[in-house]
């Protein structure tokens, strides 16, 4: 996957924006309403070599994808209970990461103010 891509599926969900808040190098790619609360979905090196990106998950959800995937890992330097580390290396098709990267956004979205998530058209999911 090319970085280019990966910033562009980040930046196509509602409220999404790009930050360097560690410096130009990494990418944080962060979501936002009207309250102006502003939380990190998604990090990544986009001209590091190999590239991955980290992302949020469901901690169950963590363990399964882990134990199912070798390109998915815990999250570098996040914690690995809530963060998996993801190499973009081809393994992994397209639409995987991108719900992967939807999901994460989904998470952060579900923290926020319900003004936040009613500006951003969020509807909570129900699994069933």
């Amino acid at each position: 996957m090319r970085p280019e891509r990966v910033r562009e599926l980040c930046l196509r969900l509602p409220g999404a924006w790009e930050d360097f808040p560690f410096g130009p190098e990494t990418s944080v790619f962060k979501v936002r309403a009207g309250s102006g609360v502003a939380r990190m979905f998604a990090l990544s090196a986009l001209a590091a070599t190999p590239l991955s990106i980290s992302l949020k998950c469901e901690p169950a959800l963590a363990v399964a994808l882990r134990a199912a995937h070798p390109e998915i890992t815990g999250a570098w330097h996040l914690n690995k209970t809530h963060w998996n580390g993801v190499a973009l290396d081809g393994e992994l098709d397209e639409a995987t990461v991108a719900d992967l990267i939807e999901d994460s956004w989904d998470l952060v979205v579900a923290g926020l103010p319900r003004r936040d998530r009613e500006m951003l058209a969020w509807r909570e999911r129900v699994d069933g």
